[in-house]
């Protein structure tokens, strides 16, 4: 396996090797674990990073004190923060360039995806956060439908906050009772299916209501 194969099989299974990197690098696992969660934010290119798996782990460890749950709430907060903003001023900047003319990126679009997000925009970007790959795209699709920047920003905040502060404190909480450690892949299929329910309600409805109007 050459340098490049390695490094990719330890970015995807970062959460894994954490307690390995924390051990190695100690203090400087907080700047890795801030870069794995900004790029898995703030770039569309990399939605397959670990998240919430990397959040509850990370909590697991400094519940047996080996990082500092207040230090990695705080930067990952940040990091969170960091990365939505990055998405969101892309797409404010490439979504009219993008959709302006050509038969893929067709600015009716662009239209339509303002329309969404002038309706539903509040919603998706907190309900997006608990869900995976979703949620890096989610920032991006609110830049290219020129979401009001205040408006995307606070609800930036509100959904880092619930989401930061559910899997890093589940995780603390939780995350090394043994049944959780035995089962801990079932664990976080479980938190990401009960965090679905949301957005499937609310699709649903947007369904029935834009059916009952046709």
């Amino acid at each position: 396996m050459n340098f490049l194969s390695r490094f990719i099989e330890f970015v995807l299974h970062f959460d894994t090797h954490l307690g390995a990197i924390i051990s190695q690098y100690g203090s400087l696992t907080y700047a890795l674990l801030f870069l794995i969660v900004f790029a898995e934010t703030g770039f569309v290119l990399t939605p397959f990073l670990p998240g919430d798996s990397l959040l509850f782990t990370a909590g697991a460890f400094a519940a047996q004190g080996v990082l500092s749950v207040y230090w990695l709430w705080l930067l990952l907060f940040i990091a969170v923060l960091c990365g939505d903003n990055i998405n969101y001023f892309m797409g404010y900047h490439l979504g009219p360039k993008v959709f302006s003319g050509g038969k893929l990126f067709h600015p009716e679009y662009l239209a339509k995806t303002k329309e969404f997000y002038a309706k539903h925009g509040k919603k998706m970007l907190v309900l997006a956060r608990f869900v995976p790959i979703i949620r890096t795209f989610a920032p991006f699709v609110a830049g290219i439908g020129q979401m009001r920047y205040r408006t995307f920003f606070g609800f930036s905040v509100l959904g880092a906050f619930l989401w930061v502060s559910l899997f890093i404190l589940s995780g603390y909480f939780f995350g090394n009772l043994t049944f959780v450690r035995d089962h801990f892949s079932l664990f976080i299929i479980g938190i990401m299916v009960v965090s679905l329910i949301p957005l499937v309600v609310e699709v649903v409805q947007h369904r029935r209501h834009k059916n009952k109007f046709k």
